[in-house]
């Protein structure tokens, strides 16, 4: 089915009338992409062909953006000469500039400067009227929604500039730093989990990785919350204190400093552009380092509080405690599945229902209902232990990245929702290693069919909605809709995620035993 790039508001500057790019998206996920265009006229298909061979020689375009998003040189500024400054502004997600040499912040005036031929030391001179020669003069916004004026709007500007070598007043580095900064916002739309993953941890790392931690972060739109929110995954890129760019009015001194986060595709990392041929498992590896201490500290805590309820209460086990102890421990073996659940829109109302049909096929169940304000570490120790995890399609779906590779992810898509929820959940599932289901609800399972009129476009034709802008998809769709399952159907899924699960513990224990 031929869809506009207009979803969810992403790329709404291709999608005028008179320049539209159509792109076919088949249902099954790993089925790839087919674009068609009905009877075009014989002189405006060869006038399309003759355009499309000339942009071959100028374009090398990714396929899993449909086929529309360019791949960038990420090496196109890796050499940089000393004194310059080096700008990648190709990618349509976000801009990145590179400069190297005697780089001085100066956060009043929302600029960062390089010094050409001073050398890195404690002085610059300049001009006593201050009128420096600016050899070099470029504007960025560094942050990873390029594409979308209205939220980069928001966000801070930073000039950067590069000037000559000048005498007079002195200007002094307050902060000296021999390793290189990376500058990069935490504005826009940070506060949604799968933006604080998608626009800001994973380009993070992407950028950054490659220093080892000997790299400085240097953040506009500075929030203490986010910083004390990540700062398990932080430590493991960073071993600098963080600067809050805005509130830090000293000039800062570096060697060379990256401008704006490069970005791949959706919650990935695309190994194809990481000089170390890095994946989205080594970001996962990653996340494993970061939580797992506080995972450890957390079940210290909780053995040593069940040790003592236990010299409480019971001095002589019965024979009553220990079947209970047995049955836990039969009850422990099962394969554990983990229910996202929303308590706003998109929930599942039969979600009672579903709970006992998961336990009767035989698995054990944890509904999970994580907050704002739920650490980060024990959200991420439920799902490392479990082996599926089932949720309706949100920013909360971001917590697949939890999962270990080759467990499973359902992923519950109301109506409206098939393109987001698989290209920003379902593709990226797979490229991390799980075994992802979606499940695609019928017009009767959804909230909706009993709003509207059975044979309602919102019911029927949920793309002709979503054609008509982001506005209307995120009032009906997003807003206003609850799913209830059709048990019998959605059990064939959880079947095969069940049969999948126990064939992945016999090949565990199998190579155990060997």
């Amino acid at each position: 089915m031929c869809k506009k790039m207009m979803h969810y508001k992403r790329y709404q500057h291709w999608s005028k009338k008179e320049d539209v790019f159509v792109v076919c998206v088949d249902e099954e996920l790993n089925s790839g992409y087919n674009c068609k265009r009905a009877k075009p006229k014989l002189f405006y298909l060869l006038f399309l062909s003759f355009i499309s061979f000339s942009f071959i020689f100028l374009y090398s375009f990714s396929s899993e953006e449909a086929g529309l998003v360019p791949k960038t040189d990420i090496n196109s500024c890796s050499s940089v000469s000393n004194g310059t400054i080096c700008c990648e502004r190709s990618s349509i997600r976000s801009d990145v500039c590179v400069m190297k040499g005697d780089v001085r912040t100066d956060s009043a005036s929302s600029r960062i400067t390089l010094y050409r031929n001073n050398g890195h030391s404690d002085y610059v001179l300049r001009d006593p009227d201050e009128n420096d020669e600016v050899l070099q003069h470029e504007k960025i916004r560094p942050y990873t929604r390029k594409w979308e004026k209205n939220v980069m709007d928001t966000i801070d500007e930073l000039d950067l500039v590069v000037k000559g070598k000048h005498y007079g007043v002195r200007h002094k580095c307050d902060v000296e730093h021999d390793v290189p900064a990376v500058f990069f916002s935490t504005g826009g739309y940070t506060g949604n989990l799968y933006h604080e993953f998608n626009d800001g941890l994973l380009p993070l790392y992407i950028t950054s990785q490659q220093f080892n931690k000997k790299v400085v972060f240097v953040i506009l739109e500075y929030h203490n919350w986010w910083i004390m929110k990540y700062a398990n995954v932080l430590s493991h890129l960073t071993e600098y204190p963080i600067i809050d760019f805005s509130g830090d009015k000293r000039t800062h001194c570096f060697p060379e400093a990256i401008v704006g986060l490069r970005i791949h595709d959706e919650l990935t990392v695309d190994p194809s552009l990481m000089g170390n041929n890095k994946t989205i498992r080594d970001f996962r590896d990653l996340l494993d380092r970061a939580y797992w201490p506080r995972i450890r500290g957390l079940i210290q805590d909780e053995e040593c509080e069940a040790r003592m309820n236990k010299e409480k209460l019971i001095l002589s086990p019965s024979s009553e405690s220990k079947m209970v102890t047995t049955e836990e421990k039969k009850h422990l073996k099962k394969p554990k599945v983990v229910i996202i659940s929303r308590n706003d829109s998109r929930a599942i109302m039969n979600e009672d229902s579903l709970v006992k049909m998961i336990e009767d096929i035989g698995f054990r169940v944890e509904v999970l209902r994580p907050q704002r304000t739920t650490e980060l570490a024990r959200i991420y120790r439920v799902l490392n232990s479990s082996d599926v995890m089932i949720g309706v399609h949100g920013a909360a779906m971001t917590h697949f990245l939890f999962m270990r590779p080759g467990s499973v992810f359902i992923q519950i898509i109301p109506l409206g929702t098939d393109w987001a929820a698989g290209t920003y959940y379902g593709e990226p599932a797979v490229k991390l290693g799980l075994k992802y289901i979606g499940y695609k609800i019928l017009p009767k399972e959804s909230s909706l069919y009993d709003e509207y009129d059975k044979n309602d476009p919102v019911l029927m034709d949920p793309n002709s909605v979503n054609d008509r802008g982001w506005e209307f998809t995120k009032r009906i769709y997003l807003d206003r809709q609850n799913v209830r399952l059709n048990l019998g159907r959605f059990r064939k899924r959880l079947l095969r995620a069940y049969y999948h699960s126990v064939a992945n513990e016999n090949e565990r224990l199998r190579r155990q035993s060997q």
